[in-house]
């Protein structure tokens, strides 16, 4: 049997649950649920790091004992979990006995090879971080450069692991894994990191100043530090706790192991390192997804108010719909926005128009046409056995997607499916036929084929929904048990229907005066100047994988793009006057990534492609072109000009610059009398085929 393990970070103890800490076990709980539906044995972590300086100084402060401290706060996580109906196997704690031992023995052992040694050193800490920082990683503030807290100078003995022995080993196992970090691009930014000599790891902290921690082993005058000690955890719950799948295969290593992009490099960098020394497998993928942002583009902080919290969306609005707003809303491995107005019009939209109402009809037509219990079908048409093709391409496409992690993707093929459902109502009209008796036949096959649709669509969203799948199925007459109802057909007629009621209904809110003026002053980012475009523009390279005629415009293109990001975008292009479409499917182009998504002709294109003017009168033009070798994911950057904070940019700020070609090349220009910048990928000129001067748009 299939096996698949996956953990979450162990959350800081001391932190209040918020949108960030949901998504990622949210995204681990529905990607076992996928598993399972998919015939897996599964095992899911997730926990809590209760070591260290802050939950030692939080305790003082509350004059509590720190293991009182983190008993009462821990709860928190797992208190919400339950609320989110996540079905974690284990919850583990870094002060269970246990995992104290464990690290204990992994530490015994890294000093009995020699792994581990000790010196004097000085440099400036961070409290809030729990690490040393060098001079130049500073901020501009001298601050620490992550949450950017003031540091202290200090000089102490200490123990340190010997990471920078394992460097060469690191590299060739992202060179020999290339889908170990997913997407590519954050393993992009680890082989940048490791380009630099690699430090050791300071593994300890003095108890004089610090004593809360697992002493070390073979020096009672310290404690582990806790990085090393948490990190530690994932594999503890196989060894120390003896975690087994439901067959008694041991649960290590990690099939997937989810973290936010903030905590990459201790979890791609020191955690494998360790495991090497200690002879321990590696996890087989390590996902780093995006940051979930506010107002247009800022990051979540206590200190700017902006936190969302998760269970006042779930108590309001119900557990289902926040996880499915989550799930749908992020592409892993970007960052999404969140805003209000956001998690209505998607709730709205998906779940209380298409999905529900698709539910209500079928459940209402059946009740007053055929007593309550599913009729047979009896001829299948075109318009029949396209929406039941439908479903099995989507069965498919999930068994496909699930390895990959993309997730967003599989939930929109599932809801393709739904409005596929929808429109096979509005073509068929059954509340017509309903009132011809000699349309029963025709009939009793609409609803009998819309009804098996909804319930494989209602089984393919149970990872995502569980409580309000089950419900939807009752109302069908049927359940989902295993894999093995993942088939057309499970249905055979003579299903009684239960009693029905709106599954997700339509949130109608009255927006307050004082609410309207918030919601009409969002905090901006600073407006860009010429100069700034070219640092903020994120350029990268793309595969264009599938290739489709716009719907409702004749002269545009709804293409597929791999950007490296673990799931496919979807972008709508201008090029049917310079391309067939068998031109343009596993190309390489260039996609400006970071451009705000915008609907063309009712398609949301995320991001755009470039290329150089040809004829202007005709609109013919050529693409881009990336260097030989360049893969999706792989940043184009302005020579000399170094990448800004992320942010989503408009068609404006691109407007500001100028981009053409030269010799063959692409440059650009940031503002009058500015000196053209070459556009490059690791060093290799972006290039377009165009004549000498024209423009790139």
């Amino acid at each position: 049997m299939k096996n698949f393990y996956v953990t979450t970070p162990i959350y800081y103890v001391n932190d209040a649950p918020h949108i960030g800490h949901s998504y990622t076990t949210v995204l681990a709980d529905i990607l076992t649920r996928f598993h399972k539906i998919l015939g897996y044995q599964t095992f899911f972590l997730t926990g809590t790091d209760e070591h260290g300086q802050k939950v030692q100084r939080a305790a003082a402060k509350r004059e509590v004992d720190p293991q009182a401290h983190v008993d009462e706060y821990y709860h928190h996580f797992e208190d919400l979990w339950k609320k989110m109906g996540i079905c974690n196997d284990f919850f583990i704690r870094t002060t269970y006995p246990e995992h104290k031992a464990y690290v204990q023995e992994c530490l015994q052992k890294l000093w009995d090879k020699g792994e581990i040694y000790s010196k004097e050193y000085e440099g400036w800490y961070s409290v809030g971080e729990e690490r040393f920082f060098g001079e130049d990683e500073l901020d501009e503030n001298k601050c620490d450069p992550i949450s950017h807290r003031p540091v202290e100078w200090l000089k102490e003995k200490n123990y340190f692991f010997k990471m920078s022995k394992y460097q060469q080993q690191l590299i060739d196992h992202l060179n020999n894994n290339p889908d170990w970090i997913v997407p590519d691009y954050r393993r992009n930014e680890i082989l940048g990191f490791l380009r630099q000599p690699l430090n050791d790891l300071c593994i300890s902290r003095p108890k004089a100043r610090l004593s809360w921690g697992i002493p070390l082993p073979f020096d009672g005058d310290y404690v582990t530090y806790v990085w090393f000690d948490a990190l530690l955890n994932y594999v503890s719950a196989s060894t120390a706790f003896h975690k087994t799948f439901a067959d008694g295969t041991p649960i290590w290593p990690a099939t997937y192991h989810l973290i936010g992009k903030d905590i990459l490099t201790t979890h791609s960098v020191y955690w494998p390192t360790m495991l090497m020394a200690l002879d321990i497998p590696l996890p087989k993928h390590i996902l780093a997804h995006g940051w979930w942002l506010v107002n247009g583009g800022e990051k979540m902080s206590k200190s700017a108010g902006n936190v969302v919290k998760p269970m006042d969306y779930m108590e309001k609005y119900g557990d289902d719909a926040f996880r499915y707003y989550l799930a749908r809303e992020m592409v892993v491995g970007q960052d999404a926005n969140f805003t209000h107005d956001s998690f209505v019009r998607r709730i709205n939209a998906d779940l209380a128009n298409d999905l529900g109402n698709v539910l209500n009809r079928v459940h209402k037509l059946v009740l007053t046409n055929f007593e309550g219990k599913l009729p047979a079908a009896v001829v299948m048409d075109d318009a029949a056995n396209d929406v039941m093709n439908l479903a099995k391409k989507v069965i498919e496409d999930i068994k496909q997607d699930l390895p990959q992690a993309r997730l967003s993707q599989s939930i929109e093929n599932i809801m393709s499916l739904v409005r596929s459902i929808n429109r096979y109502f509005e073509i068929k009209a059954p509340w017509k036929l309903a009132k011809d008796p000699a349309a029963k036949d025709e009939l009793a096959t609409v609803l009998y084929v819309a009804a098996e649709a909804v319930r494989l669509s209602l089984c393919m969203l149970w990872p995502v929904i569980p409580t309000k799948a089950e419900e939807g199925l009752t109302m069908l007459g049927t359940k989902f048990t295993s894999a093995e109802d993942l088939v057309w057909g499970l249905m055979k007629g003579g299903e009684a229907f239960g009693e029905g009621k709106p599954l997700f209904p339509r949130i109608d809110e009255e927006v307050k005066p004082q609410q309207q003026q918030q919601q009409a002053k969002p905090k901006q980012n600073k407006p860009l100047t010429a100069a700034d475009v070219p640092a903020a523009m994120d350029l990268r390279a793309a595969k264009i994988v599938e290739v489709a005629d716009h719907p409702d415009a004749t002269s545009l293109y709804v293409l597929k793009v791999d950007a490296g990001e673990g799931e496919l975008r979807t972008v709508c292009s201008g090029l049917k006057a310079s391309y067939e479409a068998s031109e343009l499917k596993d190309r390489m182009i260039l996609l400006f990534a970071n451009l705000k998504p915008a609907p063309l002709r009712g398609i949301m294109s995320a991001g755009m492609l470039f290329a150089g003017d040809l004829e202007a009168e005709t609109h013919k033009c050529r693409l881009v072109a990336v260097p030989e070798g360049a893969k999706p994911g792989d940043r184009a950057l302005f020579k000399g000009v170094s990448p800004s904070e992320p942010r989503e940019l408009k068609l404006k700020d691109f407007e500001k610059i100028a981009l053409s070609v030269k010799n063959g090349e692409v440059f650009c220009t940031a503002g009058e009398g500015a000196a053209p910048i070459a556009l490059e990928i690791d060093g290799k000129a972006v290039t377009c085929d165009v004549p000498e001067g024209n423009g790139v748009h």
